[in-house]
């Protein structure tokens, strides 16, 4: 099955050009704690993202910080799909991509179950892809694009809960969740999360409080108070819009999906200094700065790109030409 998904994901990475739309990158200079960074002068690279809108601003992030220290950037941003975007830089048609611990562990080097630690999952991944296939994960980001749960914020202070464990001290009829499909049926998904937290499904969550929902309608349910907690993206810019709070996961269910610079061998190789050059950007990354930016482009309708170099100008990392 896989070698027949390598054929496919190569036919269509050859036939169709990546299927990209990288479209405008903006231009600037490298400033702050990035100005001393040694220039790329003779680097071409091509960078790769997914296509939702936390992968396109991201992807603009790297491309605006790799144009502005002197290399050739080639924008593959905006590819259909997680395993296209794999294949691409397996193939060296693209030489740098942002992505996720638990993503990278789980789908692409194949293990059954993810790692809750932030820091344990990423050294597993970054040791199993450099030893396999010469990919180099640079410093992760704060950020943890995870599974979650949240409630409005009306709710979390009505019934004074802020983590997970909360909800079994709740009478069964307030254990109302919405859940999109997928999660409601993964071996790692909705009914083991309501074991691991002492709650299951039957006994301690009626059937009947479960509503399975496409994702977008999840938020809509939850935030209109059709179920009192909903399953969300922990980095998802409809959480700032519609004012909901993440339940922290305090008993480490859900795997990490830290969101990491990976670059291949061979460039790091020749440009080491490219860790310096992500390093200080990546920190900045966290939970709360996604979801900012993620609610730029899907709730306010900017242009990934635009989000990407106010963010980066604001910051003190580049300055406009």
């Amino acid at each position: 099955m896989k070698k027949l998904l390598a054929i496919a994901m190569t036919l269509v990475l050859a036939g169709c050009g990546l299927g990209t739309s990288g479209g405008f990158v903006p231009t600037g200079s490298l400033s702050g704690p990035l100005k001393p960074t040694q220039r790329l002068d003779g680097l071409e690279i091509g960078i790769g993202s997914k296509n939702f809108q936390e992968q396109l601003i991201l992807g603009k992030i790297a491309a605006i910080l790799l144009q502005a220290a002197g290399a050739k950037v080639k924008d593959l941003t905006n590819m259909p799909g997680s395993d296209t975007s794999r294949q691409a830089m397996l193939q060296d048609q693209i030489q740098f991509s942002w992505e996720y611990t638990g993503t990278a562990w789980l789908s692409y080097l194949g293990h059954d179950t993810g790692i809750p630690d932030k820091q344990q999952q990423y050294d597993a991944v970054a040791k199993e892809d450099r030893e396999k296939y010469g990919l180099i994960w640079l410093k992760p980001a704060p950020m943890n694009n995870s599974y979650g749960f949240a409630v409005t914020r009306k709710t979390a202070d009505r019934l004074k809960i802020s983590k997970l464990s909360h909800v079994g001290s709740l009478p069964a009829k307030e254990r109302t969740f919405c859940v999109e499909s997928e999660f409601a049926n993964r071996n790692d998904g909705f009914e083991p999360m309501l074991k691991h937290y002492g709650i299951p499904l039957g006994s301690g969550v009626p059937r009947d409080n479960i509503r399975t929902l496409d994702t977008g309608a999840v938020y809509a349910a939850t935030s209109k108070g059709d179920c009192l907690f909903g399953e969300i993206f922990t980095t998802d810019g409809r959480i700032k819009s519609l004012d909901l709070v993440v339940l922290e996961d305090d008993k480490k269910y859900f795997p990490a999906y830290n969101v990491a610079p990976v670059v291949s061998k061979k460039v790091l190789d020749q440009y080491p200094q490219l860790p310096k050059l992500f390093e200080p950007v990546s920190d900045k990354l966290t939970d709360q700065v996604l979801i900012e930016l993620n609610a730029q482009v899907d709730v306010d309708g900017r242009e990934p790109a635009d989000v990407a170099m106010d963010w980066l100008v604001k910051e003190g990392f580049i300055s406009r030409d």
